[in-house]
């Protein structure tokens, strides 16, 4: 092999070793579903796979099951959920082009809406999504009191919110009236908590430090603290990570 050779080899093993090595891209993949609606559980379902599962090389999908309350009135009060996610769908439906309100909805990255259940398409739009650079959000625990720390080195993209969210798996609830009276329902990636914590700026380093707090009810193994950066004029997020509770030194 001669060195011309040599050297084109060496760079492309150089090359697929970095991009071997190189952390998956993060992608929120928000659901918006109840446990009044019939045709939600397969969304949920899907949703729980796409977590567990990581199907897509170099992708780490961030889920977030949003349950809205406007089924609430029509037989089963869903016990997860929340007139402040209600309102989260209600401005993705004004924010993204041709879409609506409905359940089961899926939101990826804040840019695309599809009916949730559609798993072709799911993947589809988050292998598309991934392909947009994200900066990097460093995420710890620490303890006295129980806090997040979330740092950025700086951010490129222009004014966003800081949202935190607490997702808790492992959930389930047997159904007593509606679409699914007499179902057992589970559910992974439960938003418990979502919440606006700073705003970035453009240019600018990111540190905040938020304390956390996780209801007694709640099975700390099964918690996670969710933060991602979206824009405030159209809602696309710019970057994402997720720490699991179980690993933090923090008692709660």
């Amino acid at each position: 092999m001669n060195s011309a050779l040599r050297t084109a080899f060496a760079f492309i093993l150089t090359l697929a070793f970095a991009q071997a090595a190189s952390p998956p891209i993060p992608v929120v993949v928000e659901l918006f579903t109840s446990e009044g609606c019939s045709s939600c559980p397969p969304a949920d379902l899907l949703l729980s796979r796409l977590q567990q599962a990581q199907p897509i090389s170099g992708v780490q999908v961030i889920a977030l099951s949003e349950h809205v309350d406007y089924w609430n009135e029509l037989g089963w009060t869903d016990p997860f959920s929340s007139s402040a996610l209600t309102t989260r769908q209600q401005r993705y439906a004004h924010a993204i082009h041709d879409t609506d309100s409905y359940t089961p909805q899926m939101v990826v990255d804040g840019t695309v809406a599809f009916v949730g259940s559609d798993g072709r398409k799911a993947i589809d739009v988050i292998t598309a999504a991934a392909k947009s650079a994200k900066a990097k959000i460093d995420l710890r625990c620490a303890s006295n009191p129980p806090v997040i720390q979330i740092r950025m080195d700086s951010v490129s993209a222009p004014d966003a919110d800081v949202v935190l969210a607490i997702t808790e798996n492992g959930l389930q609830s047997k159904v007593g009236g509606g679409e699914n009276r007499g179902r057992l329902m589970e559910h992974s990636s439960v938003t418990r908590r979502m919440t606006n914590v700073g705003r970035s700026k453009k240019g600018q380093g990111l540190a905040i430090e938020k304390s956390l707090v996780v209801e007694k009810s709640w099975k700390r193994e099964n918690v996670s603290a969710v933060v991602f950066l979206q824009d405030r004029a159209n809602f696309r997020i710019l970057s994402a990570a997720q720490i699991p509770l179980s690993g933090c030194p923090a008692k709660f």
